[in-house]
């Protein structure tokens, strides 16, 4: 059997992001205000990634970054019924209006419905990728790609050396779809944040309840107010032992957790408080995968980084703060290695420039959760305010490559600082 596919007309561009969650929107944002050509390619019918098409509930965790300040700002203002007030609530409808606005206003060509496929590389430097859409494959040709996929599929099919997971045994967390709940009785509703929120009822506490009642997997209640009166958002499905590089295992995942949303509307309307009349007006259309490729760069953050707050002097993140968020990876809750509310830690900490930096690999960037960490880190800078920061830092990185025509690897860091601050 032979297939012929040929491509032609490779399009021309100074910088590629490979994807559009909070990290690609953001390192696409600041690459074109800075002056770079840019083309943002993304898989799905939206921007925003997790954000959007994952009916994120709200942004975990902070970082210094501007760009991530700037959407809250731009955000809010379109709300309509709290105009102007700052929330980290998401309303995804508007969240994707607003990142579009943000993008066009730095000349940001966008493709939606394309899937990035391999990558075009001259020796060890990366020079574009090969994607297929509507029109079959296509080529596109970059002084700087930069991988903001979450998977880190363009490292991976460069050749960037990773781990999968956990240090000891790459098992991942799981994956989750988000989906949202109308008929809430606000006055009265619960709204458990964490997994170490426990909320006693007549009928007993939730989190012990829902490990009782609901389908393994799941057994957590964790509850979100949104943007929009009478809706709540719903973080309580659950899918373990998930591979989110593998299209058989994300299927799995996606079918395991839509099933287990008829179970939880029962769990609610019985047993939480102001949930009795509840119905889901909607679900994710993407879901969300946690944790995969973890990709080895000249630098790698720890978990003692964070602890301690590590002021780097090449970061390029600043401010960054989150606990450290590790989801039960053989069932429900949070792993015995995670902690949220007991995290003691107060101080923001930074993230060094070479995390974004792959090994011997030219022409590229890491963007996002795919950067060089480990695992207990990871489960820090994952959260989408501290990625956002991670792809500001890697589209002004990479538009200075290009301006300067030096490696992404000799840019002088401070020059990155002076934007970034």
């Amino acid at each position: 059997m032979k297939f012929c596919t040929e491509i032609e007309n490779i399009k021309e561009y100074d910088v590629i992001v490979a994807g559009s969650g909070p990290a690609g929107i953001a390192a696409a944002i600041l690459s074109g205000r800075n002056g770079a050509r840019t083309l943002l390619v993304e898989s799905c019918g939206r921007v925003g990634g997790v954000s959007t098409a994952g009916m994120m509930s709200h942004f975990t965790g902070t970082v210094g970054n501007h760009v991530y300040h700037e959407v809250l700002e731009r955000a809010a203002e379109k709300n309509p019924f709290d105009k102007g007030v700052k929330t980290r609530y998401i309303d995804p409808e508007l969240l994707t209006i607003t990142y579009i606005e943000m993008l066009e206003e730095a000349n940001v060509e966008i493709l939606l419905y394309t899937t990035f496929c391999d990558v075009i590389m001259e020796g060890s430097t990366v020079k574009g990728i090969i994607c297929h859409n509507k029109d079959g494959f296509c080529a596109f040709g970059s002084k700087v790609v930069i991988d903001a996929t979450g998977d880190g599929d363009v490292a991976y099919k460069s050749g960037v050396p990773y781990i999968m997971g956990r240090e000891s045994d790459g098992k991942m967390q799981p994956a989750t779809l988000m989906f949202k709940v109308g008929g809430v009785d606000m006055e009265r509703a619960v709204f458990a944040g964490s997994f170490e929120t426990l909320v006693h009822t007549e009928k007993g506490e939730l989190q012990a309840l829902a490990r009782e009642k609901l389908p393994a997997p799941a057994g957590h209640v964790l509850l979100y107010k949104s943007t929009i009166p009478g809706i709540v958002t719903c973080n309580m499905t659950n899918a373990t032992g998930i591979d989110g590089t593998n299209a058989q295992s994300i299927t799995h995942a996606e079918i395991v957790c839509r099933k287990q949303i008829p179970e939880i509307l029962k769990f609610l309307r019985e047993y939480v408080p102001g949930y009795e009349d509840c119905y889901i007006v909607g679900s994710a259309s993407l879901i969300g995968i946690r944790e995969t490729r973890h990709f080895e760069g000249i630098k790698t953050i720890t978990e003692d980084d964070i602890l301690k707050a590590v002021q780097y002097d090449d970061y390029v993140v600043y401010d960054a703060h989150f606990n450290f968020d590790v989801h039960n990876i053989t069932g429900s809750g949070l792993d015995k290695t995670g902690c949220q509310h007991k995290f003691t830690q107060k101080k923001g900490y930074t993230i060094p420039y070479g995390c974004l930096v792959p090994k011997k690999i030219d022409g590229l960037l890491l963007s996002g959760r795919n950067i060089s960490g480990t695992h207990m880190a990871h489960s820090s800078f994952r959260a989408m305010p501290i990625c956002m920061g991670l792809g500001e830092a890697a589209g002004i990185a990479a538009a200075l490559s290009v301006k300067q025509n030096i490696k992404v690897r000799d840019i002088d860091v401070r020059d990155i600082q002076a934007v970034v601050r």
